[in-house]
């Protein structure tokens, strides 16, 4: 029920590995096992799937993953069946919910009653240990656990470790996602033209990624002309005009569940780029290729960014958010941060072989009056780099 497409990927062999990194992590951690809630890590963990986009806000899907034992999905109302079949869920259980939406006066009773069996299960399958790591919690449901005597603990680091590493099935799970969301660019491309407004353009995307098999776009970061600076103005029914630079990030979530992160900067109409257009797209081309090329094992986050691209000074205010971030079923760890942005917000690690990551660029200025967004993703190998993105970009047009 997790696959909406014909795909060409070993099922088994994916869920294996995952569930795999997972339990690897716990045993180090030594913890009892992990109580999942954000749909991306019970899929990553199970490969099973249900609304994501509505159980990410509504608590009504969650999973207990012992470090040893069976693993007990616990799903919606009446959804018992959509995980049948998986041999990485054990069980399907219904449910326990306690937000006020769904339970309003009755949320403490109703927390008492999930805390029971999460702790049974604890007792049952812990042999004895009451360290529990839990991804999302809330102060009702941490109280209710540790009257219980669960020692609840952050597992947000678990997940991201254990997603950090891709292999060869993980990776073509991806390139079946990379694949889908290239055919969408290829159609927004093609469909651009003066006049359109920017709705109507990203709509092509999303359309593209469902028929494709894909799931959701997590942004809806498309701009163009003047609203392309500041960066991050979403789309909306602003008309395209001749000589626009349309700039766009895709955040899509595509075949598979994983994302394919890639943004292009494109010129409207058939006319020529100006100077201040050409000197944005160069610099934001420079920066690209620059930083895929420091890309190899044993590389420190820290080294990579005193070796990155340097901006002009003109446009690091605006800089982006990292030079480069993990991706994977979503945007993940690691999130490698500017120098200037190192003694607030950076943090040290050290590129793996298997790490897919995103290289970024952002350059845009007031004097420009638009802004450039480009950005590949990439897996990191034992030898250096490995592009998985492919879509060409507009270089001729820009005089690079």
């Amino acid at each position: 029920m997790a696959v909406f497409h014909d795909s060409a990927v070993d099922r088994v062999a994916l869920r294996k590995y995952r569930l795999d990194r997972v339990r690897e992590q716990l045993r180090k951690r030594d913890y009892a096992g992990i109580l999942l809630y954000d749909p991306i890590n019970i899929r990553y963990a199970t490969d099973t799937a249900n609304m994501q986009v509505w159980t990410m806000h509504n608590k009504v899907r969650y999973l207990f993953l012992p470090t040893e034992g069976p693993i007990s999905l616990f799903d919606f109302h009446n959804c018992e069946h959509l995980a049948a079949g998986h041999e990485s869920v054990d069980e399907v259980r219904p449910a326990i919910s306690y937000y006020y939406f769904s339970d309003a006066q009755r949320c403490d009773e109703r927390a008492g009653r999930w805390a029971d069996e999460i702790a049974d299960l604890l007792r049952r399958h812990g042999g004895g240990n009451r360290r529990l790591a839990v991804d999302h919690i809330d102060p009702r449901g941490l109280h209710a656990l540790t009257d219980r005597q669960i020692e609840a603990t952050d597992g947000e680091e678990i997940m991201e470790i254990a997603r950090a590493i891709k292999n060869d099935v993980e990776i073509g799970a991806m390139m079946e996602a990379v694949k889908a969301c290239e055919e969408g660019m290829r159609r927004m491309q093609q469909a651009l033209e003066p006049g359109m407004t920017e709705n109507a353009l990203w709509s092509i995307l999303h359309q593209a990624n469902i028929e494709l098999g894909g799931e959701w776009i997590e942004t809806r970061l498309l701009s163009s002309g003047p609203r392309t600076f500041p960066w991050f103005q979403e789309c909306a029914s602003r008309r395209i005009e001749t000589g626009d630079m349309v700039s766009f990030d895709t955040d899509l979530i595509g075949p598979n569940g994983y994302c394919s992160d890639l943004s292009r900067s494109w010129l409207c109409g058939d006319g020529k780029a100006t100077d201040a257009q050409k000197r944005i797209y160069g610099v934001a081309r420079a920066q690209i290729e620059h930083n895929i090329a420091l890309l190899k094992p044993g590389l420190g986050f820290h080294e990579f960014v005193d070796k990155a691209y340097k901006l002009p000074e003109l446009y690091i205010p605006h800089r982006y958010s990292v030079v480069s971030h993990g991706v994977g079923l979503c945007d993940e760890y690691p999130a490698i941060k500017y120098a200037e942005d190192r003694e607030s917000s950076g943090y040290d690690g050290v590129f793996e072989p298997g790490m897919t990551v995103c290289i970024e660029s952002l350059v845009g200025s007031a004097a420009a009056g638009e802004s450039v967004k480009l950005e590949e993703q990439i897996l990191v190998t034992e030898t250096g780099a490995r592009r998985l993105s492919s879509y060409p970009f507009e270089d001729a047009r820009f005089g690079v």
